[in-house]
């Protein structure tokens, strides 16, 4: 197989042999316990190696001091505590074939001042770094004395623990803030030319290599051009490479852009409706003038572009991690003829706006994803006798549960109203940004079909429907419906966001998009709206634009805010809806204010989220075993569901998803996976 596909060649590096050439370059989950990587963060990486992973890495970044606190999660490699602690992931990694490295780190200003053991934070100069909010202090000579010395103790506890090498980050954080002339103004030794400004990275790597000893492999992860005003271009970037290959590094791992605000962040590691591997002709260029191992990771989901990039000679290695994230066994199922099998990353970008949301990642359409744990990657067939199984609904949590039920070995037929999957996601991704959304539900619905699930669409099910199948387990994952009901005036005057997403909202004129959710649906309405040509008012009764949406995924709403001057009004609430001469007017109150404004439109569309469509379940209650009832204790202990509540009653019954409560996606698909995989 490796023959054929360049993918699966082994790749040296040093002393250290890569089976393959796929990675998962680092980042970091927010999976550790105290700054250390315990069960949870080993479990995760372990799993990819599982699937068969050349290199998996960890530590996004790791940090070398307590004056670099971590951001969200980081490891904190400046306590002796965590070297048994890599010692035992490394072990493990390794018993599945793969090898395993840290990035390595000091964040410089990329962290809060008002955390961990609240020091200030350092930094070449006085500049504000947006993203953190952080003021930093004006690095001193003896600061950069000790953070040289943390580093190579920190790399130290490294080679002690195992590990195959390290990586040093040197984007966006302070070694690359050094050599950018954009955020290094210093007048002293540190600053001014580039053999100044090189300085300091310098004595870092060569600290390093001292510190490691020859054998060790340390690459580098650096931006080759930052690609803004005043900042570090190619030319002076390649040649701080080759200064920096001689004090010791073994490969460059090439990035683009920077990551101080949200904006660039989103430009660096881009989102779906992007396209894919932005940057791969620029790694390509970089390759070939520089004289060590190249990797990339940027936006390269798919097997088929990771394959071009390594065949077509633009990289040794290529980084598959958002990837990853999605399908742990990506290599596994490659390696055994089963690619159109593997989970495709859509590029949601809520693996990283999940940390800031909910305190972690989590991919938006594979749970297991961190919860190694508890829920499995692989669903195992079931060891009791095979049921019959009827799933309403085939929206995201319909189709896992389908999926799931199909995989344990029963008999599952799916009752669909629509003529077609996907439910709200469907309806989501007819916004072309988002059409990867779509992924969700077509890997879904060919692993159900995979093991044997019946669909009938066209079909509204209704319970002698759902009867007549004389099923043991019915798992009801009907959604919901838009939620107009907060209206006390005018619910009848009103479109909402799914109106908008159909096509069914003419765009001309003024349109008061008011959004009391804050997460994606009300941005893509409105999206939609101002792209059609409509003057929109943005209305939210929250102090800050869509809070649930994170910096991710926020620029492009920004962006299309900005080009099509979509007018926003915070901390107002819609409280009712009239028609005045043939126009709608909206009544805006301020709680702060205690006033009320009116404002004059031509429609007015609101975003509420959803009322659970549970009718079908309420009729199913009575002749259930269970009465609905969901045991949480084992729920959360993944073991099968027993209750027993009405002995006369013929199924078990569950609803799931948006049936039960609005949420999200890894919501729905989340209820259906714990529910189903011991069922």
């Amino acid at each position: 197989m490796a023959l054929l596909d360049p993918l699966l060649e082994p790749f040296r590096i040093k002393g250290v042999t890569l089976r393959n050439r796929i990675v998962s370059t680092s980042h970091e989950p927010a999976y550790s316990e105290d700054g250390l990587p315990t069960d949870r963060y080993r479990a995760y990486h372990v799993e990819k190696a599982r699937g068969g992973i050349g290199l998996t890495m960890i530590g996004g970044s790791a940090v070398v001091a307590p004056d670099s606190p971590p951001a969200f999660g980081n490891l904190q490699l400046h306590r002796d505590e965590i070297v048994p602690w890599l010692a035992r992931l490394v072990e493990e990694v390794h018993e599945h074939g793969a090898a395993v490295m840290t990035q390595v780190t000091h964040l410089g200003r990329r962290s809060s001042n008002f955390s961990g053991e609240w020091l200030p934070l350092v930094f070449p100069s006085p500049l504000r770094e947006p993203a953190h909010r952080s003021f930093p202090k004006v690095a001193e000579e003896w600061d950069l004395d000790r953070i040289v010395r943390d580093y190579a103790s920190a790399a130290e506890r490294c080679v002690a623990a195992g590990l195959d090498g390290i990586e040093l980050q040197h984007w966006g954080h302070l070694m690359d803030a050094f050599l950018s002339p954009a955020t290094n103004h210093r007048t002293d030794d540190y600053g001014g030319s580039l053999e100044h400004r090189m300085a300091f990275p310098r004595r870092v790597i060569q600290a390093v290599r001292a510190a490691v000893g020859q054998d060790f492999v340390v690459g580098i992860r650096m931006s080759m051009d930052e690609d803004r005003p005043d900042g570090l271009g190619r030319e002076e970037a390649l040649a701080a490479v080759r200064h920096y290959v001689g004090d010791g590094i073994d490969y460059l791992n090439v990035v683009h852009g920077t990551i101080e605000s949200d904006a660039t962040l989103a430009r660096g590691i881009p989102s779906m409706g992007t396209p894919s591997a932005p940057f791969l002709e620029f790694a390509g260029e970089v390759r070939r003038a520089v004289d060590v191992p190249v990797m990339h990771a940027t936006r390269i989901a798919d097997v088929a572009t990771a394959r071009h990039a390594v065949r077509a000679g633009l990289v040794d290695l290529v980084g598959m991690t958002r990837a990853h994230l999605a399908d742990p066994h990506l290599v596994a199922k490659l390696t055994a003829h089963q690619e159109d099998r593997i989970r495709p990353c859509v590029g949601a970008n809520y693996c990283l706006d999940a940390i800031y949301e909910s305190g972690d990642a989590k991919c938006i359409h594979n749970p297991a994803t961190g919860r190694e744990l508890s829920v499995p990657h692989r669903i195992r067939p079931g060891r009791g006798p095979s049921r019959r199984a009827v799933v309403v609904g085939a929206g995201p949590a319909g189709l896992e549960a389908a999926r799931v039920l199909g995989e344990r070995g029963h008999r599952v037929v799916v009752l669909e109203a629509a003529d077609a999957p996907g439910g709200q996601v469907r309806l989501a991704s007819s916004a072309p940004r988002r059409r990867d959304l779509i992924g969700i539900v077509d890997w879904r619905v060919a692993e159900a079909k995979h093991a044997g699930v019946d669909f009938r669409f066209g079909m509204y099910a209704e319970r002698d429907q759902v009867l007549a199948e004389e099923p043991d387990l019915v798992v009801v994952a009907t959604g919901g419906m838009p939620n107009r009901t907060f209206l006390a005036e005018g619910q009848g005057l009103v479109s909402d966001s799914w109106d908008v997403m159909e096509g069914n909202v003419r765009a001309g004129g003024d349109v008061l998009l008011y959004d009391d959710n804050g997460a994606e649906p009300g941005m893509d309405a409105a999206e939609k709206l101002a792209l059609a040509g409509a003057r929109v008012h943005y209305v939210t009764p929250e102090r800050a634009l869509a809070p649930l949406v994170g910096s991710m995924n926020s620029p492009a709403y920004l962006r299309a805010f900005a080009l099509h001057d979509v007018q926003v009004r915070l901390a107002h609430r819609l409280t009712g809806v009239r028609q005045v001469d043939g126009r709608l007017v909206a009544s805006l109150h301020s709680e702060y204010g205690g006033q009320t404004l009116e404002q004059p439109v031509d429609r007015v569309v609101v975003e509420h989220g959803t009322l659970p469509n549970d009718e079908l379940y309420r009729d199913l209650v009575p002749g259930s075993s269970n009465l609905g009832e969901v045991d949480h204790r084992a729920l959360l202990a993944g073991t099968p569901q027993q209750v027993t509540t009405n002995p006369d009653g013929r199924y078990q019954l569950f609803r799931i998803g948006d049936a039960v409560a609005s949420r999200n996606i890894h919501a729905a698909i989340y209820d259906a996976l714990r529910l189903c995989h011991t069922a």
